[in-house]
């Protein structure tokens, strides 16, 4: 069964279908560099059963492109469904990161993808990652604010 046929995703079968064409403009395939596109059914599969406690924002990007998109953005055109989720991507706020998050967490955990990207398919622990040193002094701005805290005894109370 199909991620656009699961009975127990959250989502109807409209906003599926616009989900789908959407992950696939965001994300598109690259024969280039041998990667399928956000669209493609085992990622688009892993993105809808993990939407968990994105999926009421990301139901609000759904229902901002199809405002976006005056209806029925699956029956768009590609130039103007490409026009519209770059005006949906313009926009900020918790429902975009929900959807930005929901596409790019399940497309980089891909082994395709990790393959194209040299990387070695495995668990990120116990062995880690490396993390090159960058360049500290970019925290001084951080250093420099006030204290945005208050202090608390061990019971509670604000010293």
């Amino acid at each position: 069964m199909s991620a656009t046929q699961s009975p127990r995703a959250e989502l109807s079968p409209a906003e599926l279908r616009d989900l789908r064409r959407l992950a696939g403009l965001m994300v598109p395939a690259s024969v280039e560099y041998g990667v399928p596109g956000a669209d493609d059914e085992v990622i688009f599969a892993d993105i809808v059963r993990s939407l968990g406690r994105d999926s009421n924002d990301v139901c609000a990007a759904l229902a901002m492109l199809r405002e976006i998109a005056s209806g029925d953005f699956a029956a768009l055109d590609e130039a103007a469904a490409e026009a519209a989720v770059m005006t949906l991507l313009g926009r900020d706020g918790p429902a975009m990161t929900a959807l930005g998050r929901a596409v790019l967490q399940c497309y980089y955990r891909d082994d395709r993808v990790m393959r194209a990207l040299g990387l070695e398919l495995r668990a990120p622990y116990p062995q880690g990652r490396v993390l090159e040193q960058g360049e500290w002094s970019l925290l001084d701005a951080v250093r420099g604010r006030p204290r945005m805290w208050r202090d608390v005894d061990r019971h509670g109370n604000v010293t």
